[in-house]
């Protein structure tokens, strides 16, 4: 298992940026995907992004596509969601994964709260 440890949270006006960080230990961090996930009160954990343990390959959500970018630092062992023109919609916990294979997750972080104003 890894460990996973986000932070850069907060709130933010909408139109706004956030760039949230997650570091990894436990496993090699060069050869793990990474991923964020995001939850609200009474409804399921979504995915927003992740990215291939090389970095060469990212995905994104539809609902941030454009707005949100993905990327790693294998020398830090720290993945960074950047967040811009944040709306209020975009008001979650948010959850940094870990996994073997890309887009397969079995490792999570605690969450950072993000909170967006109108």
């Amino acid at each position: 298992q890894v460990q996973l440890v986000e932070s850069g949270g907060g709130l933010v006006q909408a139109g706004g940026s956030l760039r949230l960080s997650c570091a990894a230990s436990g496993r090699t961090f060069s050869a793990i995907a990474m991923g964020w996930f995001r939850q609200t009160l009474g409804k399921e954990r979504e995915f927003v992004s992740d990215i291939s343990s090389s970095g060469a390959s990212t995905t994104y959500a539809a609902s941030v596509k454009g707005r949100f970018t993905i990327s790693r630092d294998n020398a830090k062992n720290t993945v960074y969601l950047q967040m811009n023109n944040l709306k209020p919609e975009d008001t979650a916990v948010y959850y940094c994964a870990a996994g073997s294979m890309y887009h397969q997750y079995d490792s999570w972080g605690q969450g950072t709260q993000v909170t967006v104003s109108s």
